[in-house]
């Protein structure tokens, strides 16, 4: 693996989110979530949460990614330095699924946040 400052300068930055690129990552290893959660030691919803931006791993957690995962800790944290290998067509139609899952997965939770607003506005309003 060629050292992540070699051409750190000289290359495109990925403009992915930390949990966007784990998320590519992961799929370009070709690990559900649920087998990256077991390699780390963590639970699925961790994962989850890491690549919905919901929360970032720690840094011990980051360097185990950047391991499991054969990419660079600089390109999980900045998008520059060794990125996995994708092969294009099918890890973009596999990409854009992961995004899609994850767009709805962030419709429920905010479905669900509405809800509740909805239910504290009109007991709200019932108490006067």
């Amino acid at each position: 693996m060629a050292s992540d400052t070699s051409n750190i300068y000289s290359e495109a930055q990925d403009m992915d989110t930390i949990g966007g690129r784990l998320s590519r990552a992961r799929d370009a290893a070709g690990l559900s979530v649920a087998q990256l959660a077991r390699r780390l030691g963590v639970k699925s919803a961790t994962i989850q949460a890491w690549e919905s931006d919901r929360s970032q791993p720690r840094a011990n957690r980051l360097a185990m990614l950047a391991g499991v995962l054969n990419v660079s800790l600089s390109w999980i944290l900045y998008g520059v330095g060794t990125a996995p290998v994708e092969d294009n067509r099918s890890d973009l139609v596999r990409s854009l699924s992961t995004q899609l899952d994850r767009l709805r997965r962030l419709q429920q939770e905010t479905d669900q946040v509405i809800g509740q607003i909805e239910n504290d506005l009109n007991r709200f309003a019932a108490n006067g």
